[in-house]
């Protein structure tokens, strides 16, 4: 089942989903997300256990979704006054919080929704949004797909399939390859 999206904000809908998102993520700060199942993220949420699997059809698709909704930044990159600056720290605080076991579970749950291109376009907005910062400067800009391929990707992948996360020097390296025209 495909994940709700465009919910009227504010309405009945909008507070059951908040209310079942929070029971998951609480359950989650509390137990092993192997022995989560649908019927305790009910209880928790005050709904019945048919509200979850109509809405989301199952325990993976629910957490996809509320990882996705993690996911969406909550404010702009740093500002930081050069365009090289503004890529390492936006890269460095990904590489951080994705490296990180909840950031690890995160990327696992979206791995299982049926929204492909929404972290690569979540991503790329936060990109453009620095790239935007430095139209005006000489020099041609890397596109947000260099950018996506040559810092997110790898990232991503050392994170996902590595038993160590890309190194922060290793980052910075990238970053340099990015920004060659």
């Amino acid at each position: 089942m495909a994940i709700k999206e465009g919910l009227r904000p504010g309405g009945r809908s909008a507070r059951v989903q908040e209310s079942i998102h929070t029971a998951v993520r609480e359950l989650l700060e509390e137990q092993e997300r192997s022995t989560l199942t649908v019927p305790q993220i009910a209880t928790r949420a005050g709904v019945t256990p048919s509200t979850i699997y109509r809405r989301w059809g199952d325990l993976a698709t629910l957490l996809a979704d509320v990882a996705l909704a993690h996911m969406r930044p909550d404010s702009e990159p740093a500002s930081t006054g050069s365009l090289h600056s503004d890529l390492r720290a936006w890269a460095e605080q990904y590489l951080d919080e994705m490296s990180s076991e909840p950031g690890r579970n995160m990327m696992r749950d979206v791995q299982c929704s049926a929204t492909p291109g929404y972290c690569a376009s979540i991503l790329g907005g936060q990109l453009q949004i620095i790239l935007d910062r430095y139209q005006d400067q000489a020099g041609q800009l890397p596109s947000i797909d260099r950018l996506l391929n040559l810092i997110v990707a790898p990232t991503v992948f050392r994170i996902l399939f590595c038993a160590t996360p890309l190194q922060v020097q290793e980052l910075h390296e990238l970053i340099e390859i990015a920004l060659q025209p």
